[in-house]
């Protein structure tokens, strides 16, 4: 019955539908962006014939992957601050400074984007594997007939990347409620809350910062189940559409 009640409260809060909304809209512009974003680099990339170039590249856009949200929060503070780069250059071209970390749309932007930025560079790896496993001969057929590098990247690269396309994104289903708490949490405040609070850091602070724990572990087992079922559902998805098995 306690149970029960802390339920009922939690969705009769005023700002349960809005954090809903954000968790499912950042969710999703993340998990767009970073399979878009990496696919495009990995194309561009095998596209490129001077191989040190190539590996300068790669290495390049996957050393964000291994800095902290701790580090790349410090970054991003600077770079989008009232004295950044970014509002100088704003204030160069006569344009007025945005205070980047107080608006709900450009914070959401920035929380994309520096996901997307973060992440995109081993999802490129995997997507430039599944380039390396296209058999050659298709290429070297397809330049017989005439076919440029255009249309044998529409007609045979894509095609060939279509099974771990597939498999990525039914993978990420199971995390659409976990909009990356680390990184909302180090970035966000008070003034951006309507545009960015999401069910982890509502969880965070419903539970430490308000002491309501009844209602914070009501939150965290609805998403509980909520993600065990999405899981489910992209396993299931994963192996009828890409014959991908655990074991």
């Amino acid at each position: 019955w306690v149970g029960l009640r802390n339920f009922e409260y939690i969705f009769n809060l005023p700002d349960f539908n809005q954090i809903l909304w954000n968790t499912f809209l950042i969710s999703f512009l993340k998990m767009g962006f970073g399979l878009i974003v990496p696919l495009a680099l990995a194309l561009m990339l095998n596209e490129v014939r001077r191989r040190w170039f190539q590996r300068a590249i790669q290495t390049s856009v996957f050393l964000p992957f291994f800095l902290s949200w701790a580090v790349l929060g410090g970054v991003l503070f600077e770079i989008f601050s009232l004295n950044g780069p970014v509002t100088s250059l704003l204030s160069w071209l006569g344009l007025e400074p945005i205070l980047f970390f107080g608006h709900n749309g450009w914070f959401r932007g920035i929380l994309v984007g520096s996901d997307v930025w973060k992440g995109m560079g081993y999802n490129m790896i995997i997507f430039l594997a599944a380039i390396v496993g296209i058999n050659p001969n298709l290429y070297e057929a397809a330049e017989v007939d005439g076919a440029g590098r255009w249309k044998q990247m529409l007609h045979i690269t894509l095609p060939g990347m279509t099974p771990i396309i597939i498999l990525l994104s039914t993978l990420s289903i199971g995390g659409i409620l976990n909009a990356g708490f680390e990184q909302i949490l180090l970035l966000y405040n008070p003034v951006v809350y309507e545009g960015s609070d999401v069910i982890d850091t509502f969880v965070y602070r419903l539970g430490l910062f308000d002491r309501q724990y009844g209602p914070a572990a009501a939150v965290g087992l609805f998403k509980s189940v909520i993600s065990l079922v999405l899981v489910s559902l992209s396993y299931y998805m994963a192996y009828r559409l890409s014959r991908y098995r655990i074991f």
